[in-house]
């Protein structure tokens, strides 16, 4: 039998974790109907909230978030008070990680759908993990009331 990649393994376990893959597109993200658009509208958000952040440049689902520090970004952008962004050093993945994880959980009630050790061991996070938790952290805070939707 072939060894599953790492990548692999790791939605497996999400998906084992979790009792499958969630059902549909973040609320109020789905415009015209198609995966692409709802990925594109995710990733314009993410990007937009962590714009003004020092060494974070969100261009993907994957190597973007390989530091840590655009989870950090991105949840600072709600919680400034959480923890000091300027102190953070991009060189230290798993401080980062497990940051970002433990405010999204505490402050927003978010699912702990990644594993720190998990992100550290590749130097390359899997996009599609990502695209799942972040679509869940954005579904946490429209819950929250964090982030204003519009209403069809």
């Amino acid at each position: 039998r072939p060894r599953a990649s790492a990548r692999a393994q790791g939605r497996s376990a999400i998906l084992e974790k979790f009792g499958g893959a969630a059902k549909g597109p973040a609320p109020h993200l789905k415009r015209t109907g198609s995966t692409a658009t709802v990925k594109t509208m995710l990733l314009e958000w993410c990007r937009a909230r962590t714009r003004n952040y020092q060494h974070v440049e969100v261009q993907n689902f994957s190597g973007s978030w390989g530091s840590g520090l655009a989870f950090c970004a991105l949840l600072h952008s709600f919680f400034p008070d959480a923890f000091d962004y300027d102190a953070l050093d991009s060189s230290d993945r798993r401080h980062n990680f497990a940051l970002a994880f433990a405010t999204a959980e505490e402050r927003a009630g978010c699912a702990p759908l990644l594993e720190v050790e998990d992100m550290v061991r590749l130097p390359v996070p899997d996009a599609k993990c990502v695209y799942t938790y972040l679509q869940e952290l954005y579904r946490c805070l429209v819950a929250k009331g964090l982030v204003k939707t519009k209403k069809r």
